[in-house]
């Protein structure tokens, strides 16, 4: 017996230095990409680095990464949240209203973030109690949340939203966007919770053996609601930054959006098979997708062809995971 669990022992410290090495080198590999890509638009066109649209591509990316961290968390736990689309046009929804209804502008962002909270809750519960396999109960989410928020609006935009609130996505700090700075007040303490506390070290473990991890002590149920919850949280306060980028709410705000979370954090390292990713890893997957859709836009590319190179990023990096489990084993 004792030789056995030795052995596992060797074989568990392996694949997680496998794991490590390969999350490390994948990395390096799209930092790589992402200059070399930013060299050929710096070449090819006289605007990519002008002041105006380094800072448009670093708010366009902020918004991506702030749902592929959200993502990720569900991701790594072997989950998947195809709800985040709808969350953010319907949050947008929620906060204009609120705020046009006469509400403080903190209030209205805390009451918003906490809609986010309760759609996590739901969705988690859906998948722990009801038995639901994640998949659907997400899907469920996509299209019923975007639903209530076109009822609720009657597909109608809302404007007349305070200057001070729509001010803020346009705004600077340290000659950078805010956008940017509330990235960094995401990934920061995403980075602590995933990395370096028993909650992280729950959600890997959840994702890697829900059993074994359930046997040796931990909470599965509330380690799923945990990352449910974050992730629809994340998905919340992007709605209440691309409402205030906006300035306007609208339900179909961040249609389709779920599925660039989804790629960016895939693309990023994180195993749809669970238990494997990073908080890096999506932030470098974001900012690719959105520098891929800007330089398209600059050299009079059809916007298809971004679809196409995400689509062919999925399937290598994908393809380099299972490579990696088949290592693992």
């Amino acid at each position: 017996m004792s030789q056995t669990v030795t052995d596992r022992e060797k074989r568990d410290a392996k694949a997680k230095l496998w794991s490590n090495h390969f999350g490390f080198l994948l990395n390096f590999t799209l930092l790589g990409l992402l200059v070399l890509l930013w060299l050929t638009l710096t070449f090819t066109t006289n605007v990519f680095l002008t002041d105006e649209n380094i800072k448009n591509l670093m708010r366009q990316a902020s918004l991506w990464a702030i749902l592929a961290i959200g993502q990720t968390f569900v991701i790594i736990e072997a989950g998947i949240d195809l709800s985040m689309g709808s969350v953010v046009g319907l949050c947008s929804v929620i906060v204009a209203m609120l705020l046009t209804s006469g509400f403080s502008i903190w209030l209205s962002i805390v009451i918003t973030l906490l809609c986010g909270v309760l759609i996590g809750v739901i969705n988690a519960f859906g998948i722990t109690k009801l038995g639901l396999p994640p998949f659907i109960m997400t899907l469920a989410g996509l299209t019923s949340l975007r639903g209530v928020a076109l009822l609720i609006t009657n597909g109608s935009p809302i404007a007349g939203l305070p200057l001070s609130f729509t001010a803020f996505s346009r705004s600077e700090f340290l000659r950078l966007p805010t956008l940017f700075w509330v990235v960094v007040g995401v990934a920061v303490p995403a980075y602590v919770l995933l990395h370096q506390t028993r909650w992280g070290r729950y959600i890997y473990a959840t994702g890697s053996n829900p059993e074994a991890a359930r046997l040796s002590g931990v909470n599965v149920n509330r380690t799923m609601y945990l990352a449910y919850v974050i992730s629809s949280v994340s998905a919340a306060l992007v709605g209440i930054l691309v409402t205030s980028r906006l300035s306007i709410g609208i339900a179909m705000t961040g249609d389709s959006w779920e599925l660039q979370a989804i790629a960016a954090s895939v693309i990023g390292g994180t195993s749809l098979f669970g238990a494997v990713g990073s908080v890096v890893g999506p932030l470098l997957g974001a900012t690719l997708l959105s520098t891929i859709s800007q330089g398209a836009t600059l050299l009079n590319i059809s916007a298809f062809w971004q679809k196409v190179i995400t689509g062919v990023l999925i399937v290598v990096i994908v393809f380099l995971d299972q490579l990696r489990r088949r290592k693992r084993t």
